[in-house]
């Protein structure tokens, strides 16, 4: 499983990604329709057209990384976006929920206070 600090920004291409592309297409995207800087510490998703197929690029400190996932049931629940909007942020919990299985739009976050 990947791991992912707290504060890592984390961006979801918007859209069907051709999974042949490599770390210079994939960069490409990143820079080119994403407008994002790949070497920024950031991780970038991409899913093919029947979402079940997932890659992630990151930067890792020297060097381009690419991490590749394949599911061999069901598909990756990816959050809602307008189809003008180019990709959507979401938070490292959110990944790693996306990443098990867990649909985005059902889970709910809730906040705990301590009653003094």
């Amino acid at each position: 499983m990947l791991s992912v600090a707290a504060g890592t920004r984390v961006f979801v291409a918007n859209g069907p990604t051709d999974m042949r592309k490599g770390f210079d297409g994939l960069q490409g995207l990143v820079t080119g329709v994403l407008e994002q800087d790949p070497l920024s510490g950031s991780l970038f998703l991409f899913v093919n057209r029947r979402r079940d197929k997932l890659k992630i690029l990151y930067w890792d400190g020297d060097g381009l990384a690419l991490w590749y996932r394949r599911l061999e049931a069901g598909t990756f629940q990816l959050p809602q976006m307008a189809a003008d909007q180019r990709s959507a942020e979401i938070r490292s919990e959110e990944l790693t929920m996306l990443l098990r299985g867990i649909d985005l739009k059902s889970a709910r976050r809730k906040r705990f206070s301590l009653a003094s």
